[in-house]
């Protein structure tokens, strides 16, 4: 069954990228987005079958292929993953909905999106090293190809950065992973979250010190984050969407599944100073921010920020935290996702993102009234109001830490009120005021540009009413991640959580 969700999207690729030029490019979108969505129905139906209780993986798959190289296909899903790849469907599908319809060399350009849906997820679902590797890597060329081929003007400097920072990343991964089954003993390259245990505290230092560097890069944090707002600036609105809400999630995931869980022992020891690495990229963003007038790369570097509580979340290791963690990184891709799209629209209406050229844009007349609202919307949820999905995962990830790391925790609640400072800028300046006469007479938006958005938005607002589903789902393998962890829980931390958040 989890096989559907990496070969779906690969099938549908070479279909689609083997279509005649007499297909239009319509139905070659229609395809595309017929392909996803049968994904998504898939990962929706492994949700139904899905058991909160078994704390192991599920739906395993193990076939044998090449052994000598101690690689096999083991495909296994739990809590961890099982947001994630339901959030890869989703906003691959938004990605594809915000897609113009007269998108040029369309067959290329879908085929390579799918394969980056497909990549994602078979790394989400690994549980052999090299093979989680393999995936991982599998998406890098086809998101190089579609910034340097749609992007912007500047779209072969922010590519080929792109391309140079995510090689080395992958590199310092695969020394990690190497090394790990080379040092250990290991004859395969099998996920064992027992195998660090032989090696000395320093190997371990410097195994995790990889690993750190390697899905830092991809995160990103600070000072690994500059290829970032490049890309996202250069990037179609469809492929930002897709970096933000998705791929961005990879390095998070591989921060959990492979730093926390297969070193605890150096992660104990080094847990203070990743705290400290955290507020710093917490505060970084929020600061390089507010000082953007560029509104996407406002929305990146508050990527940043966002990222940065994450990793405090895991420094902490508390069950609370980690469970913020997984809301977090759910949280941030549709919230991210959202903004983008709607960076997006704006841009497409009003040829410019210069929040200092633009205002009056919620003007409801001539303007872009929902945009705007569905903006405020997205700004509310960045910066945690209550009542949306943004507020739940802060506020799990900020009672989870600050029993372990009660300063870290403080400052970097700085940062969510910094979130809101530079995004009141952005609304308060861009659609708040009179309309200028060259934007009198914008063209309306259609509903293929608000659906999209329209979705995300009522999810950032369901989930944050109703938390207790992604609990539901999370809790269980949240709370046994730390059976090999170091540090024990405090007693706040041993409440049942699903109590805490539904009272």
């Amino acid at each position: 069954m989890l096989s559907a969700l990496i070969w779906i999207p690969i099938l549908g690729a070479i279909i689609v990228g083997l279509m005649p030029g007499a297909i239009t490019d319509k139905n070659v979108r229609r395809i595309a987005i017929a392909t996803v969505s049968l994904a998504l129905v898939v990962s929706l139906f492994v949700v139904t079958q899905f058991d909160t209780i078994t704390t192991g993986l599920q739906f395993q798959e193990d076939l044998p292929w090449l052994e000598p190289l101690g690689l096999t296909y083991r495909l296994g899903l739990d809590g961890l993953s099982l947001p994630l790849i339901v959030l890869n469907s989703f906003l691959t599908l938004i990605a594809l909905f915000s897609t113009s319809v007269t998108i040029q060399r369309s067959r290329l350009y879908y085929s390579l999106v799918l394969v980056i849906n497909a990549a994602v997820a078979g790394a989400f679902l690994a549980h052999n090293l090299l093979l989680f590797f393999l995936f991982y890597e599998l998406e890098l060329i086809p998101l190089y190809l579609l910034i340097a081929i749609w992007g912007g003007a500047r779209r072969g400097y922010a590519s080929t950065k792109f391309l140079i920072y995510t090689a080395v990343s992958g590199i310092l991964i695969l020394i990690a992973f190497l090394g790990l089954t080379w040092l250990s003993g290991a004859t395969s390259f099998e996920y064992n979250p027992a195998l660090s245990q032989t090696l000395p505290l320093t190997s371990q230092f410097i195994l995790l010190g990889a690993i750190l560097i390697g899905f830092g890069i991809k995160i990103p944090l600070f000072p690994l984050h500059t290829w970032l707002p490049d890309a996202h600036v250069e990037a179609s609105t469809p492929i930002s969407v897709l970096l933000a809400g998705v791929l961005l999630k990879l390095g998070t995931y591989g921060l959990l599944r492979f730093g926390l869980q297969l070193f605890p022992q150096a992660w104990a020891v080094m847990a203070p100073y990743l705290a400290i690495w955290a507020v710093v990229s917490v505060l970084f963003g929020a600061f390089t921010a507010i000082a953007q007038t560029d509104m996407k790369k406002m929305v990146a570097y508050s990527s940043v920020g966002h990222m940065g509580f994450i990793l405090l979340a895991a420094a902490a290791a508390t069950p609370l935290s980690l469970l913020g963690c997984v809301f977090q990184m759910v949280s941030h891709g549709l919230i991210s996702a959202l903004l983008f799209a709607l960076v997006g629209v704006v841009y497409a209406k009003t040829g410019t993102r210069d929040i200092t050229v633009l205002k009056g844009l919620l003007t409801p007349e001539r303007g872009l009234p929902i945009v705007g609202s569905l903006m405020i919307l997205g700004v509310m949820a960045s910066a945690g109001i209550p009542g949306m999905v943004g507020f739940i995962s802060e506020f799990l990830v900020f009672r989870g830490s600050f029993t372990v790391f009660p300063v870290q925790t403080l400052l970097s609640m700085i940062g969510t009120g910094l979130t809101a400072v530079y995004f009141l800028l952005l609304v308060n300046r861009t659609f708040f005021g009179r309309l200028p006469d060259e934007f009198a007479n914008l063209p309306p938006v259609s509903w293929s540009e608000r659906v999209p958005s329209l979705v995300v938005a009522a999810l950032i607002v369901l989930l944050g009413l109703q938390p207790g589903w992604l609990v539901h789902w999370t809790e269980t393998t949240t709370t046994a991640m730390l059976q090999n962890y170091s540090t024990i829980a405090t007693p706040i931390e041993s409440e049942s959580i699903s109590v805490l958040l539904l009272e």
